[in-house]
């Protein structure tokens, strides 16, 4: 008898020790009573009543990533592409998605696949490439709407990759390479201009410093020349002062201006004009001779 109380008081423990439930850091779970939701229990130490409670879910609060694989897809203009999807979800109450949706992965992901393809059936094949942040941003308002009574929170959606048909991938690749070489031969352009330009302006430069130091020159040369008219002119000045000062004679006078002439004569002039009164004293000089000839 004793056995069987001692057994008895064993099976009472382990049932009790076994209903003492820790839910841990970041989950919940959903409670069950007789079938009906109970409660959700929240992280900490819980006592489950046996065989009338049970946990219907452990949830996971933690932000999910769904990765769905490439859809099928055709845009505005017929053609048909592959978009590759990830979805950022949060559970925001567990009872909602314990029994708001029967397979909530299954759910977000064709419900993105729907979206997905109403919205880029609105957009031509260009835009699709080049809208990705459109794309996202009302894919994630329209998801988060949809989940929200499935306590189903969207925090992002991503577009991970489009893939268009392989020719149209050539055909942009040749028109990138295209693209490629004409800003290359644009830009060999642009260098050649400028490199014309640099050596016009040096060019331009150089003969400016030549027509400068030209210039230059002469007017040195002409200052030189100025200053040497000038120094003749002083010393004829000084000259012409110091015979004035002197109070020369006529005869001395006559003598110079014979002087000059001789001087003038030696020259590559064809013709000369003598002065009135060289004239006059050539003519006494002739008729002395004649005089001291005749005796």
């Amino acid at each position: 008898m004793e056995y069987v109380i001692g057994g008895i008081v064993l099976v009472l423990i382990l049932i009790i020790v076994s209903n003492i439930k820790i839910v841990r850091q970041a989950n919940a779970a959903v409670i069950e009573r007789l079938g009906a939701y109970k409660t959700t229990w929240d992280v900490g130490l819980h006592f489950k009543v046996p065989f009338i409670e049970n946990i219907s879910r452990n949830v996971s609060l933690k932000e999910q990533v769904f990765d769905f694989p490439p859809q099928p897809v055709i845009t505005k203009d017929n053609v048909s592409i592959e978009i590759d999807t990830v979805v950022f979800i949060q559970i925001t109450d567990p009872k909602l998605y314990t029994y708001g949706v029967q397979h909530p992965e299954r759910a977000i992901e064709n419900l993105t696949a729907t979206t997905l393809r109403n919205i880029v059936g609105d957009l031509e094949l260009d835009q699709s490439l080049t809208s990705r942040d459109l794309i996202n941003g009302k894919m994630r308002m329209i998801l988060d709407e949809a989940t929200d009574p499935w306590g189903i929170k969207v925090n992002r959606v991503e577009l991970k990759n489009i893939q268009p048909p392989r020719g149209i991938q050539e055909a942009m690749e040749k028109q990138m390479k295209a693209e490629r070489e004409r800003r290359e031969s644009i830009l060999r352009a642009e260098g050649e201009k400028q490199a014309a330009i640099l050596v016009a302006e040096g060019e331009k430069q150089s003969a400016i410093l030549r027509a400068d130091a030209v210039r230059e020159q002469r007017i040195r040369e002409a200052e030189g020349e100025a200053k040497g008219i000038l120094s003749v002119q002083r010393a004829l000045a000084d000259s012409i002062k110091m015979i004035n000062e002197a109070s020369p004679s006529d005869a001395v006078l006559t003598i110079k201006s014979l002087e000059a002439f001789a001087k003038a004569a030696d020259g590559k002039a064809t013709k000369i004009i003598i002065p009135s009164e060289i004239q006059g004293l050539a003519g006494l000089v002739s008729s002395m001779k004649e005089v001291f000839t005749d005796r």
